[in-house]
């Protein structure tokens, strides 16, 4: 099953995507948060309601605002230097573990709803990725058992501040975590949706150019390892993400390096998850 949620930020509702065609389910209650996650029931519970209203669901307009696929998560992880041709292309240093960072809550963002840069921005970068959605909460869970744990996948971009994130000292975070710099959606794809999570086509567009165009079959480390790593230092509750990390083609490997400006736009997807379409914005001039 494919979930969404449409509406004016802060109001959103409930729907689902049958057929290519989305439509709304409010009516049965739903609400795409941590407690329906968490509910091994839920899905079946919106199965049967759409299974049972299925000549009545009212189809969503085009022009609805399709807003993140979830509620607020508890946390925003993320794992950097996953694909051996972004390491490359960064000249940054790969570890002998998984690097982690944490993006801040207030950077989630919809798919559609634009960037803004952060004042004093000069560097500021798209990484498309993959990422996880907990559906059971995991705590020192082992690889094979880590897939107990997925909900589904969704569409992220990882935007980064590059000179936040490495000139600055310290840790990532705080280039990562920058307001709008954490869009995801449109929609979370429930696992059986995706026949092969490590053959999965990602790419993005600057301004109609393409400039990352990889697969996730080029993973460091895949989908098991990074829940099973991930749980082994903090508990993953449901509704939390996991990004995993984006393949070459960043603004920081091109030649030159290419930042994002005022009205720049980006577009960019996975395959079996659909594409996201922002524009960037700076930071309003006081």
């Amino acid at each position: 099953m494919k979930i969404f949620r449409y509406g004016a930020k802060g109001s959103e509702k409930a729907g689902v995507i049958l057929n290519e065609k989305k439509y709304d389910v409010s009516a049965g209650n739903f609400q795409y948060n941590r407690d329906f996650f968490a509910n091994p029931a839920s899905l079946e519970r919106l199965q049967r309601y759409v299974n049972d209203n299925s000549t009545t669901l009212k189809e969503i307009s085009p022009d609805e605002r399709i807003g993140t696929p979830l509620e607020t998560p508890s946390k925003i992880l993320c794992v950097g230097l996953n694909f051996d041709d972004h390491v490359k292309e960064t000249n940054l240093q790969q570890a002998a573990e998984p690097i982690v960072f944490m993006k801040s809550v207030s950077a989630f963002n919809g798919p559609f709803d634009g960037i803004t840069l952060p004042k004093n921005s000069v560097k500021s970068d798209w990484e498309t990725e993959l990422a996880i959605v907990i559906g059971k909460k995991a705590s020192y869970v082992s690889e094979d058992k880590a897939l107990d744990h997925v909900f589904g996948y969704v569409l992220h971009n990882d935007v980064t501040e590059r000179e936040f994130q490495i000139e600055r000292g310290g840790t990532w975070d705080k280039g990562k975590g920058c307001d709008t710099f954490a869009p995801v959606g449109p929609f979370i794809a429930t696992k059986d949706e995706i026949t092969d999570v490590n053959n999965l086509r990602i790419w993005l567009k600057l301004n109609g150019e393409i400039m990352q165009d990889g697969n996730t079959k080029d993973f460091i480390y895949r989908v098991p390892k990074l829940v099973s790593y991930l749980s082994q230092f903090m508990s993953l509750l449901p509704g939390d993400i996991i990004s995993t990390g984006s393949p070459a083609g960043s603004g920081m490997g091109k030649s030159p390096q290419r930042f994002l400006r005022d009205g720049d736009v980006i577009e960019y997807g996975i395959e079996g998850l659909g594409s996201g379409r922002q524009k960037v914005v700076a930071y309003p001039q006081s």
